[in-house]
């Protein structure tokens, strides 16, 4: 570089002034014909400002050869000689002059005014006129420009006659806007297929944190605001954006590319940088990335990802991998045969070529790259006059190694729909006459032409663009030197990638192995938890809570589990269905219940049999007889039966079953036992009031069914009207638990508390009677019973009250078998007891002696107490008239006392045989 440095100064011969002194200077190439086709192009990228001052309104002199654009117009040039030289326009011959735009929109608007210019006319005049349909400008059409800033001036200058302009190059979004640009058409697709392919580009590599470096222009601007859009629709974000002046002449350049390399190097986390720049923009960059060491992805943009002259940059390798998106390219061999001998040809009409052949002699003692770097810093007025030896200079392969396939297939689509639309309206006219047809009548043939690219048929859609696909390149090193390869097709049409084998298609993959993220993936599990940062790209990854579940890499939010028979943990990655449970057959505490039940079904089997063998014996007998006593076992017997209906899985008959089948059984017997306690109380109480109020009461058959039926009245209605019913509890986590809804509590409430009545109504019954003989103590145990039932069921309730789960039926069945065994213990085990153990006291006689004890005792405790009652309720101290002596009295057994003011009472004391009589009558009431 620096031997370059010092040979250009060295190198100037004679001056040669390219300054425009009349408008043919202005042409940069030219050839006449029939219809003559203009070409703008940028075959220098940089105008000279005049330094003096003030400035004067005089077109300068460019610099900058590009070697690319120089490569476009003569890819125009051959489509023109092709098309001549074929049959079909039929004799009609194109002629063409190209302009050179400098990349500036000044010059190329000086270049559209004189397309505008009147044909024919010799001062190159353009009339202003309110109607331009029968006005006929010295050009039918354009094909340009470079650069989109450009062709959007162009375009409107050229939209006043309706000069179809149709560029190869071209590619801004805005562009396609038919009201603002009518007579703008393109070989290629807008920036919107561009950018969205870049997204999807970077999406599927797994990148969402970038940065973009863009040109402060209309193309550059208009770019980086589709590439926002896109971006955002797939997910990734912009880490930073910096803009580039859009030309090198700014005096801020430098500053801001060393700006942008800081960031670049500041933002470690970026690893993808998309470029949307000019060749020329992107070669100062990378130079002085070079120096930096910076190593990135870089994603170029049509201008620039299959431009030579940068991918021969010294130490480009250091720079990282550049992914590039190029037009579609086409069979361009005879281009290539075109460039072999284009040197032969005539050199006065065509000044890029003459310039370039100067640019060779002056370069050609330089190797490749600073050959071209010697090329492209040449100045117009530094070349040498002498082309002589042009064939000694002249390089083959040059031209043909600096092709970019895309733009010149392009450039050759745009000559041949405008020749095509030329033939169209050329069939019924004679087109050697240059007034044959308007250029807004050529515009509208153009829209409907039909285009052949490789024998595929294409045609302009209704925004004007013929949208080719992509070319995705890559540049490889081989053999020590950077190659751009194509690595992939990208549809435009189905917006995905197109790969021709799989060695490309893992080139593509391998470009995810490259992390260019805010944050780390989020793993299944997890999920987005956007952080203070403007940005959505940068989050933490925190875990899904419970009940949720992400089964993808960088999950916004967490799905939540269908519904409530799934369940998650936390930092699930999908959803399990939750386990029934229930209490089961086969669970240890149930069988432990059941064996219980079973249990007292065998003791009520054991005691049915003991009773049935000793049908005959008093203690039967006083018991209430076989009838009686079957009923409460049967009722037993139920009762420890209903406690299999809580056991297994709740099914609506279980539901409903099990607490009507207890209720009812509990009242049965409970009701039996109370007629049992009025018996014995009535049997062995000498209060004659007490005595006249039970053998009122005393209805065995009416009490135990009207008892027992209030009981059933109670659970139909609430099998009725609010019926128990299977229900799923979700109280707990990761299970399901199946298990009968009462329906109704206060049905579920009465019906315990009706069976509470009536253990209450027995216990006092049974209470009164607890002082009875002690071979037939049976009241007390009905009382020790009924207290047990008590004790239970109060204890029940809050137990019931604060249990859940599936041993929730397990504590209704405690208390139901504890209860019942309570009661059935107490009720059969001591009379069992007598009449195994105790044999002889379970005989008539013995019964009739306990019972004539019993009468005699209880008989004069009532007459004392008779007259203590009498004596106490008097209500002045009473004077006894005389004293009744035993001696005197034992004849007839009476005594007589006196109380003042009140009639005599008579006591009477019992003589053996009443006692005795008392005992039979007390005995048959038993």
């Amino acid at each position: 570089m620096a031997l370059v440095s010092f040979l250009i100064p060295c190198l100037v011969i004679t001056d040669i002034a390219y300054s425009c002194q009349n408008t043919d200077d202005f042409v940069g190439a030219s050839s006449p014909g029939d219809i003559v086709i203009g070409g703008l192009f940028a075959v220098h990228n940089e105008m000279m400002h005049p330094e003096e001052h003030p400035i004067k309104p005089v077109i300068q002199n460019c610099a900058s050869f590009e070697i690319q654009v120089f490569l476009q117009t003569l890819a125009m040039i051959h489509a023109i000689e092709m098309i001549n030289n074929s049959t079909l326009l039929s004799g009609v011959t194109l002629g063409y002059e190209i302009y050179d735009t400098c990349a500036e929109v000044t010059k190329a608007m000086a270049s559209a005014l004189r397309f505008l210019s009147k044909f024919n006319s010799s001062k190159d005049i353009v009339e202003f006129k309110c109607n331009y349909s029968d006005y006929i400008p010295r050009i039918k059409a354009v094909i340009g420009a470079s650069y989109s800033e450009v062709s959007m001036a162009v375009s409107r200058l050229l939209a006043l006659q309706l000069i179809p302009q149709v560029s190869p190059a071209s590619s801004a979004e805005i562009l396609s806007d038919k009201i603002r640009f009518p007579s703008f058409l393109r070989t290629i697709p807008s920036d919107f297929y561009q950018t969205r392919a870049m997204a999807h580009l970077i999406c599927e590599s797994g990148w969402n944190w970038i940065g973009v470096i863009a040109t402060d222009d209309d193309n550059g601007r208009f770019a980086l605001e589709s590439f926002g859009v896109q971006a955002m629709a797939n997910n990734v974000c912009i880490a930073f954006k910096e803009m580039l002046p859009a030309y090198l002449s700014d005096n801020t350049f430098n500053a801001k590319v060393d700006q942008a390399i800081e960031k670049i190097v500041k933002e470690t986390r970026v690893n993808v940088i998309v470029v949307f720049m000019r060749q020329f923009h992107v070669l100062k960059l990378f130079n002085k990335a070079v120096e930096k060491n910076v190593n990135k992805i870089w994603i170029a943009s049509d201008n620039w990802s299959a431009a030579v002259k940068i991918s021969t940059i010294p130490n480009i390798k250091q720079l990282g991998t550049v992914v590039g998106f190029g037009f579609k390219s086409g069979n361009i061999s005879t281009f290539h045969d075109f460039l072999r001998t284009v040197h032969e040809k005539p050199i006065e009409n065509n000044k890029f070529l003459h310039e370039y052949i100067m640019l060779l002699s002056v370069c050609a003692h330089l190797e490749y790259y600073d050959f071209q770097v010697c090329i492209s810093n040449q100045f117009q007025e530094n070349l040498t006059q002498n082309v002589e030896n042009k064939h000694q200079v002249w390089r083959d392969n040059f031209l043909i190694a600096n092709i970019e396939p895309g733009f010149i297939h392009s450039t050759i689509l745009a000559v041949h729909a405008i020749a095509h639309a030329i033939k169209g309206q050329c069939k019924d006219r004679n087109c050697k006459d240059p007034l044959a047809f308007t250029p807004w009548e050529l515009l509208e043939e153009l829209k409907k032409v039909t285009v052949l690219d490789d024998d595929k048929e294409m045609k302009f859609d209704s925004k004007g663009d013929l949208n080719t696909n992509y070319d995705v390149y890559i540049w490889k090193e081989i053999d020590g030197h950077m190659e751009i390869t194509t690595m992939a097709e990208y549809s435009t049409e189905k917006g995905y990638f197109i790969f021709e084998d799989e060695e490309k298609e893992k080139e593509f993959l391998d470009l995810k192995k490259i992390q260019s993220t805010c944050s780390q993936h989020c793993r299944p599990g997890q999920m987005k938890k956007v952080t203070e940062s403007p940005h959505t790209c940068c989050y933490e990854c925190v875990y899904c809570p419970e009940n949720h579940y992400s089964n993808q890499t960088d999950m916004d939010y967490c799905y939540q589990c269908k519904n409530k028979t799934y369940w998650a943990p936390v930092n699930s990655t999908m959803c399990y269905r939750k386990t029934i449970h229930f209490l089961s057959w086969t669970d240890w505490f149930a069988i432990f219940l059941l064996l219980l039940s079973a249990l007292g079904i065998v003791l009520i089997l054991a005691v049915s049999a003991i009773f049935t063998k000793n049908l005959n014996t008093p203690v039967v007998k006083a018991s209430g007889g076989l009838t009686v006593c079957y009923i409460i076992l049967f009722s037993h017997f139920l009762i420890f039966l209903s406690t299999t209906f809580f056991i297994g899985e709740p099914t609506e008959f279980k539901c409903k079953t099990r607490q009507a089948l207890f209720g009812i059984s509990f009242a049965l017997c409970i009701s039996c036992i109370l007629i049992k306690s009025l018996k014995i109380l009535l049997a062995f109480s000498f209060d004659p009031k007490l005595q006249n109020f039970l053998k009122c009461v005393y209805k065995p058959l009416p009490i135990v069914i009207t008892c027992t039926g209030i009981q059933v009245i109670i659970c139909t209605c609430w099998l009725i009207f609010r019926t128990p019913f299977v229900k799923q509890n979700f109280s707990i986590p990761r299970a399901i638990i199946l298990e009968c809804n009462e329906g109704s509590i206060v049905a579920f409430g009465i019906m315990l508390g009706y069976i509470a009545a009536l253990a209450f109504i027995c216990f006092i019954f049974a209470f009164k009677g607890r002082k009875l003989p002690e071979n037939y103590n049976e009241a007390k145990f009905i009382t020790f019973g009924m207290l047990i039932y008590f004790i239970a069921w109060i204890v029940f309730i809050p137990v019931y009250a604060t249990t859940f789960g599936k041993y929730l039926p397990a504590v209704e069945i405690i208390v139901v078998l504890i209860s019942n065994y309570g009661i059935l213990c107490c009720t059969f085990l001591p009379k069992c007891y007598i009449i195994i153990y105790k044999q002889e006291t379970n005989t008539k006689s013995a019964f009739l002696k306990m019972i004539y004890t019993y009468s005699s005792k209880s008989a004069g405790s009532v007459a004392v107490s008779q007259i203590s009652l009498d004596s106490k309720s008097s209500s002045s101290r009473a004077t006894i008239a005389g004293s009744c002596k035993s001696a005197k009295t034992t004849a007839n057994g009476n005594c007589h006392f006196q109380v003042p003011g009140q009639r005599l009472i008579k006591g009477e004391v019992l003589p053996k045989s009443t006692t005795r009589t008392l005992s039979r009558k007390r005995l048959s009431s038993i």
